[in-house]
C-alpha cells in the first residue's frame, strides 16, 4: 500500500510518500524564519508561503521516491481545448491524503487543492485526515517505520501550539474527547512566555534550552488543575509569569533561566497529572502523547512517571515527528484503508475541525 500525503495546516509545507508504513521519502519547508520577526504565525503570510512552495515540496517527495509525474501528449499547436489528465498505465498510489483541519483556513485550502490535483493525476482516491489524529498516530514511527503499534485502549494527550486535548482512544478511528483547554493551548503559552522574556520564536525550544541553565533557586508558579477535572487552562499561568516579571523587571540571564524552568515545570506537571488522571478515571493502562509540545524532555519524564504511578505506561512520538509533518497524515490514511471498513472519506476543509471517529 502506497500513499502520498500533504500537510499544510500551519507553518510547515510537507509531503511524504509512505509505503506499507515505511517512509520512502519526505520533504518539508519550514516557515519559522518567515514568522520569527513577528514572534508568531501570520496567517496570510503562511498561506502565501504554502502556495509558493507546495509544488516544489510535492515534487521533491515524489522524486525522492523515484516516482515521475505522468506526462500526457502535448496538444497540437493552436489547440485550446482541454486535454484532461494523462492516461494511467498502472496504479502508483492507493490514496492521496491531506490534512483537512484543524488549522489556518487559507493554508489548509492550499493543501487540499494540491492533493486534489495529485489524486486526479495519479487516479487515486482522495482522503481528508484530521491533523490531530495524525499527531497521535505519529507515536508509531520508529526510525522511519510505523512498527510501534499503539496499544488500545489508551489516553491520548494531543499537545501543540494550537491545541491541548485529552482523548480516550478505543482503537484506530475510535475517539472520545475527555478534556480540552478552555483558553490558551500549552504551546501558545510557551510562545507568549518566551515573548515576555524577549526570547526567540518558537518559544518551546527556547524556554527548554534556557531552563537547563537554571539553578536551584527559582520562582513557583501555579498548577492549574481546575478542580480535578480533565480540562486545561494555561492563561492564568501565563498571567502569573507576567505579574512576576512586573515585580522583577529587566531580569538578567540567570533570572530568565529561573523563570523558564519554573514555567516549564508548571506546564509539565499539569499535563502529566491530567494524563495520569485520565488513565485512572477511565481505567486505562496505556497513554500516548503527540504534538509539538510533546517533544519537551521534562514533560516526557513527568508524564512517564505520573502514568506509571497509575499503573499505566506512556509512549511518545520520536522528537522529529512531534512537529507537523506529512508522514503522520499518510499513516492516518493508511490505517483507515487497512481497517477494511467502508468509510466515507471526507474532503471538505474545516479550520475548527474537532475530534472525530471514523464513519461518523
Amino acid at each position: 500500500m502506497q500513499t502520498l500525503a500533504i500537510e499544510t495546516t500551519c507553518d510547515e509545507t510537507a509531503a511524504c510518500v509512505l509505503r506499507d508504513g515505511r517512509i520512502i521519502s519526505e520533504a518539508i519547508f519550514s516557515q519559522i524564519a518567515l514568522h520569527r520577526r513577528y514572534s508568531g504565525v501570520v496567517p496570510e503570510l503562511a498561506s502565501r508561503a504554502h502556495l509558493e512552495k507546495i509544488n516544489h515540496v510535492v515534487r521533491a517527495a515524489l522524486e525522492g521516491a523515484g516516482i515521475k509525474l505522468p506526462v500526457g501528449k502535448r496538444p497540437p499547436t493552436g489547440d485550446t481545448k482541454p486535454h484532461g489528465v494523462p492516461k494511467k498505465n498502472k496504479k502508483i498510489f492507493d490514496a492521496v491524503a491531506f490534512s483537512r483541519g484543524p488549522g489556518l483556513p487559507g493554508a489548509i485550502l492550499v493543501g487540499r487543492v494540491a492533493a486534489q490535483t495529485a489524486a486526479r493525476v495519479f487516479g487515486a482516491p482522495l482522503i481528508g485526515v484530521n491533523h490531530l489524529e495524525g499527531h497521535l498516530l505519529a507515536c508509531e514511527f520508529r526510525k522511519g517505520r510505523a512498527d510501534a503499534r499503539l496499544k488500545f485502549p489508551l489516553a491520548a494527550l494531543i499537545v501543540s501550539g494550537g491545541h491541548t486535548e485529552l482523548w480516550r482512544a478505543g482503537g484506530y478511528g475510535e475517539y472520545e474527547l475527555l478534556g480540552r483547554t478552555r483558553d490558551d493551548a500549552a504551546g501558545e503559552a510557551f510562545d507568549k512566555v518566551a515573548r515576555l522574556l524577549g526570547l526567540g520564536y518558537p518559544g518551546g525550544p527556547e524556554v527548554e534550552r534556557l531552563a537547563l541553565k537554571a539553578g536551584r533557586k527559582k520562582p513557583v508558579f501555579p498548577r492549574p488543575f481546575l478542580d480535578g477535572g480533565l480540562d486545561f487552562s494555561f492563561s492564568g499561568l501565563k498571567t502569573a509569569v507576567a505579574y512576576y516579571l512586573q515585580d522583577n523587571p529587566r531580569p538578567g540571564p540567570a533570572a530568565k533561566a529561573a523563570v523558564c524552568a519554573a514555567f516549564q515545570e508548571a506546564v509539565a506537571d499539569t499535563l502529566a497529572a491530567k494524563a495520569a488522571l485520565a488513565c485512572r478515571k477511565s481505567g486505562l493502562k496505556y497513554a500516548a502523547a503527540g504534538g509539538g509540545v510533546s517533544a519537551n524532555s521534562l514533560l516526557r519524564e513527568r508524564m512517564a512517571a505520573s502514568c506509571a504511578s497509575e499503573g499505566a505506561s506512556a509512549v511518545f512520538s520520536e522528537k522529529k515527528y512531534c512537529a507537523d509533518n506529512a508522514a503522520m497524515i499518510a499513516l492516518a490514511a493508511q490505517r483507515r484503508l487497512e481497517s477494511g471498513r467502508r468509510l466515507k472519506h471526507r474532503v471538505e476543509v474545516d479550520p475548527d475541525l474537532k475530534i472525530e471517529s471514523w464513519g461518523r
